[in-house]
């Protein structure tokens, strides 16, 4: 791959994670705060993303494959989004602004694999350049996390609109994208393929079976993080919530590069199991934290481990998975992995996430409260006894490939 291409196909990854960094870690705070939804009604808005990565494989998987190149599709699917985006700033009934925000995940979700796939297809040594292409999507990120605090739109539809605006430069861009026509056009697509269920015969692996029920139910506490934190943080009084949160997203960088360091002394097992006490470790820390002492340390040690909880979990996930599929299935087998983690996982998480959410809140004023501490204890408990389960049920030796 040229340096001109490395640089074309890194910013289209980052304007691509803007998009999504834009509206997604704040939303809480909008809702919440200038909405006033309810508890309930906020997990079901983080919901939304899981409805897509559920439904997007078929958007992408019988669209791109079949009919059009991938660069215009993508670049349609960012300029649709870029109007759903804007009208979906416009609206304050849930009732409107929920399918709203269904329908532009949908795809939003889709143009994940699409940005995958067209990276994979230019790229002359994947191992090497895509996770150096796909870091760039960690950048932009940070970086729509700094324009939100630059310009104080935590709390107002403006992220929405921010988000619009880079939706329509990315739509725009993608047409200048290098051209990647449609890998399966003249070929069979079926729903089994699509959805993963090819991959079903590596669930007769005890290890891969384990790994798999694992890995959805480690998604129901994780989801807590990305339903409430943004909330939490502007209730306890912390200023520029987006650009504090970009911790996380540098702490991934980090973790990121540890891994190949760390996997051949821990293994598969011990990374993954890292991975949710980390995960247990955070919560912990937002449950002990009190505002009114200075334990500011609890809160940005918490945020900072968003590396190895998200990095250990998912990252290494998706490299056992490939470990484990051979090359007729392994698409199917990453498809599987992602429906059960990205979209049933998240979407049952971020439901409960909601409705624990709105049991521990309460009126002050104007305003809502939350018992934070009972809600990060939930989380903490149920990640904990996943580690637990994990370590005592998973049994494995695979040596997974670090190229």
């Amino acid at each position: 791959m040229s340096p001109f291409l490395f640089a074309r196909l890194s910013l289209m990854v980052f304007l691509h994670y803007f998009v999504w960094g834009a509206w997604y870690s704040t939303m809480n705070i909008y809702l919440t705060k200038t909405l006033q939804f309810p508890g309930a009604q906020v997990g079901l808005a983080y919901g939304t993303t899981a409805i897509g990565a559920l439904v997007s494989p078929f958007l992408a998987g019988i669209i791109a494959d079949k009919f059009f190149a991938t660069q215009r599709l993508l670049a349609v699917l960012h300029l649709i989004g870029a109007g759903l985006l804007f009208y979906i700033s416009t609206l304050t009934t849930f009732s409107v602004f929920y399918p709203a925000l269904i329908i532009y995940t949908i795809s939003y979700m889709a143009g994940h694999g699409l940005t995958n796939s067209l990276t994979l297809h230019h790229s002359n040594n994947p191992a090497r350049q895509f996770p150096l292409v796909m870091m760039s999507g960690s950048v932009g990120w940070i970086c729509s996390g700094l324009v939100v605090s630059a310009l104080q739109l935590e709390s107002s539809a403006g992220s929405f609109r921010l988000a619009a605006t880079a939706a329509l430069i990315m739509g725009l861009y993608s047409l200048t994208l290098p051209h990647t026509p449609p890998k399966g056009a003249g070929g069979k697509i079926s729903l089994r393929t699509i959805l993963g269920l090819d991959a079903l015969i590596l669930m007769r692996d005890r290890s891969f079976a384990v790994f798999i029920i694992c890995s959805f139910l480690v998604c129901i506490p994780l989801s807590f993080y990305f339903t409430w934190t943004g909330t939490f943080m502007g209730e306890v009084g912390v200023q520029n919530i987006a650009a504090k949160m970009t911790i996380g997203q540098v702490s991934d960088v980090v973790f990121l590069l540890l891994l190949p360091l760390l996997l051949p002394r821990l293994g598969v097992k011990g990374i993954l199991v890292l991975g949710m006490i980390a995960w247990t470790l955070r919560f912990l820390l937002f449950s002990g934290y009190d505002s009114q002492r200075d334990a500011s340390w609890m809160l940005y040690l918490g945020i900072a481990l968003h590396g190895m909880c998200y990095d250990y979990i998912f990252v290494m996930g998706r490299m056992f998975v490939d470990s484990r599929a051979n090359v007729q299935i392994r698409g199917a087998a990453q498809g599987l992995h992602a429906f059960v983690t990205l979209g049933a996982g998240m979407f049952i998480g971020t439901w409960l996430a909601g409705v624990v959410g709105q049991s521990y809140a309460k009126e002050v004023g104007t305003a809502m409260s939350h018992n934070w501490q009972a809600i990060w204890l939930i989380p903490a408990v149920l990640s904990g006894a996943l580690a637990v389960l994990f370590a005592l049920l998973f049994r494995d030796r695979t040596v997974v490939d670090k190229a």
